[in-house]
């Protein structure tokens, strides 16, 4: 047993990176969203319950890595119809797929405060290949990271059966991270 002990803590020390910050999320200034053209006007909605592990430091990219959980049932607007919906089958299915994961692959530097972290969406059991651009400032422990990502929500098949025509709903959808977080 204590061999089991001392092989998983080398393992876990193994796997934080050692160059690589670990930042703590303020989830009550962060939030995550999207948006998408309903009808010709943007309908926009929140997650109110999500998780982010992210080990960043821009001097150390190699080792950076984030990996957010949300869970979709936590989606809420100021339309309770639409979230009723969004929630059903037609839509993320919250009953037999309850969270949507992004692990991030890589980060690139572009200029300044500008970065990109390409990774893998998981939504109702599908992967794909996601760029999400965003900006970096960091002022002492904190740092404020501001980005957006395009998805088509079809790929995820989110809107089927009669949603999944372009009409109301877009199938693109603008993903929405505004998040702070500190670190030790």
């Amino acid at each position: 047993m204590k061999r089991l002990l001392t092989a998983v803590l080398f393992a876990s020390l193994l796997a934080t990176p050692a160059g690589a910050a670990g930042w703590a999320v303020d989830y009550a200034k962060s939030r995550l969203g999207f948006t998408v053209q309903w009808s010709n006007e943007p309908f926009s909605a929140a997650f109110k319950t999500w998780k982010a592990d992210i080990d960043f430091d821009p001097a150390d990219l190699a080792h950076a890595r984030a990996a957010v959980t949300i869970d979709m049932a936590s989606e809420a607007s100021d339309e309770d119809e639409f979230d009723s919906g969004l929630r059903g089958v037609f839509g993320f299915e919250v009953s037999k797929f309850p969270s949507a994961q992004f692990l991030v692959t890589n980060f690139t530097h572009k200029t300044g405060n500008d970065y990109v972290a390409t990774g893998a969406l998981t939504i109702r059991g599908v992967t794909k290949p996601v760029t999400l651009p965003f900006t970096l400032a960091i002022s002492g422990k904190t740092a404020h990271i501001t980005g957006t990502a395009q998805v088509m929500r079809t790929d995820f098949h989110v809107g089927e059966g009669e949603w999944a025509g372009d009409k109301p709903a877009s199938h693109a959808v603008t993903v929405t991270v505004d998040l702070t977080a500190t670190r030790p």
